[in-house]
C-alpha cells in the first residue's frame, strides 16, 4: 500500500451545515487526510430515492416531464423519494401508482447503492415491477407528467438520448443484466 492510500476512516475535525431546505441539507466536513493535511469536503444530503423499472407486456413504463433543474424535458423511468418507514419496494409500489396509474402484482429490489459519492450522501434503490394493473393516479402538486410506454428493445437507446438520465440508464441495465428484460 502506498503512502497516499488509506484503509482507515479519516478523522473529521469540523462539520458544518451551511444550508437546509425541505429537500436536502448541504455543508462540509473538514477532514484530516492520511498525510496529516486537512481539507474541506462539501456534501449534499438527500433522502433515499427509488427508481422503478415497470414492465407491461413487451414495454417499459416511462414518464415524460420537465426538469426545471436542468431546464429540459425528460423521458425517464418513474422515480421518487422513499418516505419514512418505507422500504424501497413499498416506495416503488406507491410511486408507480401515484405517477403512472399502474399497480404492480410483484416488485423486487434489484440493487441499492450510494450515488455520486464524491458529493452526495444519497442512496438509491432500483426496483423491478411487473403484473401491472390500471389504478388511479395521484400526482403530487409539483408533478406535471405524462405516461408513455417504450418497447423493451428500444428502452436503452431511448434512455441514452439527451438529456440522458443516470437512474433510467442504471435501472434498464440492471434489469437487463438480471435477465428481466
Amino acid at each position: 500500500m502506498s503512502d497516499r492510500e488509506s484503509t482507515h476512516e479519516w478523522p473529521v475535525r469540523e462539520r458544518a451545515t451551511e444550508y437546509e431546505t425541505g429537500w436536502y441539507t448541504g455543508g462540509y466536513d473538514r477532514v484530516e487526510q492520511p498525510d496529516g493535511s486537512e481539507k474541506d469536503y462539501y456534501w449534499a444530503e438527500l433522502p433515499d430515492a427509488v427508481v422503478v423499472v415497470a414492465k407491461t407486456g413487451d414495454d417499459l413504463v416511462f414518464v415524460d416531464q420537465y426538469r426545471p433543474t436542468i431546464r429540459e424535458q425528460c423521458l425517464e423511468l418513474p422515480a421518487g423519494i422513499v418516505e419514512d418507514g418505507e422500504s424501497y419496494t413499498e416506495a416503488a409500489r406507491r410511486e408507480l401508482r401515484e405517477e403512472t396509474g399502474f399497480d404492480p402484482a410483484g416488485v423486487s429490489l434489484l440493487e441499492e447503492f450510494w450515488c455520486s459519492t464524491g458529493v452526495l450522501r444519497h442512496r438509491r434503490g432500483i426496483v423491478f415491477a411487473e403484473g401491472l394493473e390500471p389504478a388511479e393516479r395521484d400526482l403530487d402538486d409539483n408533478e406535471f407528467l405524462s405516461v408513455r410506454t417504450v418497447p423493451v428493445e428500444d428502452a436503452l437507446d431511448v434512455a441514452r438520448r439527451e438529456p440522458a438520465n443516470d437512474a433510467t440508464i442504471e435501472g434498464i441495465l440492471l434489469a437487463r443484466e438480471d435477465g428481466l428484460l
